[in-house]
C-alpha cells in the first residue's frame, strides 16, 4: 500500500479498516475495481444464511476494556515472479486508554509490530451506527484525508455489506514518477459480513464471524496518462468475547517500470489473550455491549489506507 505508515516502503492494508482493521480493511472499490461482490465469497467452512440474521450482541465480538491484550503470531509471504520470501514476526496489541482527538474521545490501541511494520497506535470510537476509525500514528497523508470512516455497523447482519468511502482526486502523498509532483488518487472501500465460521489458531478453536474488506486505488501519474492500480483484500475472523483471532491480507501489486510484479500475503493468528472485565462505556452511560471495537482487522485495510507503489500499471 503506498509507502507504509512506518515510511519503510512496505505495503499495509486500510486499512485497514475495518479492521481492527484490517481492514480493511478494507476496503475499496473503484470503476476499475475488478471486485465481484457476492455474499457467496465465504468459501469452504463458512455458513452463509439464505435470509438475513441479526447479531444482537454485536459489540461483544470487539471487547475494548483498557488492559485487554492480544499476542499474535505473524507471517509475511512475498511472491515475486520467480522467488518466494517468508518472514515471521510477533505483534502484541493492547488497549491502553482513551484520548481526545479533534474534540472526540477515542479509544487507543497500541500494537508493537502490526504487519511487521513496527510500533503504532490506532484510534476508534463507537457511535450509534457502529464503529468509526479515526486514524493512526504514524499515519499517511492519504489516510488523514479519508478518516474518520465507519468500519462496522451495529447490529451486525449476516450477510450484509456497505461502502465505507468513495473519494476522488486525493493527494497521494508520494511522487511515484519522480517528476516533482505528488500523484492524485481515487479510492473506494467496501466491507462485508460474510457469515459464521470455525477457526483454529494457536490460542484454540473459536466460533467466529467472518468479515471481508476490499480496497482498490487508482493512482494517476502526473507525468503522463498512466494509472497505477492496486487491489488489497483482507479476511478477518472475530470471536465473541475475544475479538480478532485471525486475519489474512492479500495485496496484489503489478509491474511498474523495472519493478517485478509481486503478491504479498500477511497473516496474523492469535497465540494468547487477556480480556478484562468489561467497563461501562467511554461516557459512563452506554452499555458494555455497545463498547468500541477492540482490534481492527489486522491494522491494514480495516484500519490503514495505503497501497504499495508496486501496483499494476495501465497505460
Amino acid at each position: 500500500m503506498v509507502p507504509s505508515a512506518t515510511g519503510k516502503g512496505e505495503p499495509l492494508f486500510v486499512t485497514h479498516l475495518m479492521t481492527m482493521s484490517h481492514v480493511v480493511l478494507g476496503i475499496i472499490l473503484s470503476s476499475i475495481l475488478l471486485v465481484s461482490w457476492q455474499v457467496g465469497l465465504g468459501g469452504p467452512g463458512t455458513t452463509l444464511a439464505e435470509e438475513s440474521v441479526i447479531i444482537a450482541d454485536s459489540a461483544d465480538y470487539f471487547p475494548d476494556a483498557i488492559g485487554n491484550r492480544w499476542v499474535y503470531r505473524g507471517q509475511i509471504t512475498e511472491e515475486p515472479i520467480q522467488t518466494v520470501d517468508n518472514k515471521f514476526f510477533t505483534n502484541v496489541s493492547t488497549v491502553v486508554g482513551t484520548k481526545m482527538l479533534n474534540a472526540v474521545q477515542v479509544t487507543v490501541f497500541h500494537d508493537t509490530n502490526s504487519g511487521n511494520h513496527g510500533p503504532s497506535e490506532s484510534y476508534y470510537r463507537r457511535d450509534p451506527a457502529g464503529i468509526v476509525y479515526y486514524g493512526s500514528d504514524p499515519g499517511t497523508p492519504l489516510e488523514k484525508q479519508l478518516t474518520p470512516y465507519q468500519i462496522f455497523r451495529f447490529p451486525l447482519t449476516i450477510p450484509s455489506s456497505f461502502q465505507q468511502f468513495d473519494r476522488t482526486g486525493l493527494d497521494y502523498g508520494t511522487d511515484m514518477d519522480h517528476d516533482g509532483t505528488s500523484e492524485k488518487v481515487d479510492a473506494k472501500g467496501w466491507v462485508t459480513i460474510l457469515g459464521r465460521d470455525t477457526v483454529t489458531v494457536p490460542a484454540g478453536t473459536f466460533e467466529v464471524i467472518k468479515v471481508e474488506a476490499r480496497m482498490t486505488m487508482q493512482v494517476h501519474l502526473s507525468s503522463g496518462r498512466r494509472t497505477i492500480v492496486g487491489l488489497d483484500t483482507m479476511t478477518a475472523w472475530f470471536a465473541k468475547g475475544v475479538g480478532l483471532v485471525k486475519y489474512v491480507e492479500r495485496q496484489e501489486m503489478g509491474l511498474m517500470k523495472d519493478d517485478r510484479g509481486v503478491v504479498v500475503e500477511i497473516t496474523e493468528e492469535l497465540e494468547e489473550y487477556e480480556i478484562q472485565t468489561p467497563r461501562s462505556s467511554l461516557d459512563g452511560v452506554e452499555s458494555p455491549a455497545e463498547s468500541i471495537f477492540a482490534h481492527d482487522a489486522g491494522n491494514h485495510e480495516l484500519r490503514q489506507v495505503v497501497l504499495s507503489s508496486r501496483f499494476s500499471s495501465n497505460p
